[in-house]
């Protein structure tokens, strides 16, 4: 095998995320219930004989050496196995679904699927549990993707146990901004005491009712247009929840039928409100995956 092309690596959704402390190193201590949508990268690998990591894509904002893609391919290329070749190398091109600084985990994704494509081509046979290790030393989130399931994660987001979502379809809101994942954990007032739960105390409830996002309220104060875009949706009558560090929001359905009818629905309001829809750049159905396309890869 020398090639593997439109590989995915889907966003995902926090349903939850509460803040219940801080480590003495700065890190941040979690709990939140991922799940995974549709919407997805896609990348594209090709084997090389020489050695080189290449990113034949240019992303926007990420230079070459520092994007995670990169990154995680020489962390793992160490482990390349005696079949691929002396020198494995890699060229990766990257078609972007995901955008940057939304709180969908675009990046770690794309971290997580690389891992999990060159684990195949470069026959280097790591475990699932050790590729979770490599993806941790690049980020929080990237365990998650290659874990392949919805999870409630505790810790810094490394202690996942799987967690089944019902199925659901959900409207995406895209603001036009991206926000910065250490400006939000790093404000002064964010809530870190949140009284952490198991997974008992939300069995039998509506999982996307459960909760709250504690990073939302500081996401809004440091980045205003978010503030806006939530208190229009409020007078709408529509409650959306932020995932992640935001910026994006989503609303769960039932069905699909029920999430096209609310996403025409927020696009025509929008019509009438030129001040809040120069902030919204796409509103996007996509539907819940609770495993991982590339969870039989491993």
């Amino acid at each position: 095998m020398r090639s593997l092309y439109d590989v995915p690596a889907p966003a995902k959704l926090n349903l939850f995320l509460h803040v219940t402390g801080r480590r003495a190193d700065g890190y941040h201590l979690l709990q939140t219930v991922f799940t995974f949508i549709d919407l997805a990268d896609r990348l594209h690998f090709t084997l090389r004989d020489d050695g080189s990591i290449v990113r034949a894509t240019d992303v926007a904002g990420v230079a070459h050496d520092d994007d995670l893609i990169v990154r995680a391919a020489r962390l793992l290329q160490q482990h390349a196995g005696p079949g691929s070749g002396a020198r494995a190398g890699v060229t990766i091109e990257v078609d972007k679904h995901i955008p940057a600084g939304g709180g969908l985990g675009g990046a770690s994704s794309d971290a997580a699927s690389t891992l999990i494509a060159l684990n195949r081509l470069w026959q280097c046979g790591l475990s699932r549990e050790a590729l979770q290790v490599l993806g941790l030393s690049l980020g929080a989130d990237v365990p998650v993707f290659i874990f392949g399931q919805s999870a409630f994660a505790q810790g810094i987001g490394e202690a996942l146990q799987p967690c089944p979502v019902p199925a659901a379809s959900y409207v995406v809101l895209i603001p036009a901004i991206s926000v910065s994942t250490a400006t939000v954990f790093g404000y002064e007032d964010l809530t870190r005491d949140t009284k952490s739960i198991i997974m008992h105390d939300f069995a039998g409830h509506d999982i996307h009712l459960f909760g709250r996002n504690d990073l939302q309220a500081a996401a809004c104060a440091l980045f205003k247009p978010l503030s806006l875009i939530v208190s229009w949706l409020e007078a709408q009558g529509i409650q959306a929840r932020m995932t992640g560090s935001g910026a994006c929001f989503f609303m769960a359905f039932d069905t699909p039928e029920l999430a096209q009818a609310c996403r025409q629905r927020v696009e025509s309001a929008l019509a009438s409100y030129p001040e809040v829809r120069q902030w919204v750049k796409q509103v996007v159905v996509c539907q819940g995956i609770n495993r991982h396309p590339l969870y039989n890869w491993i």
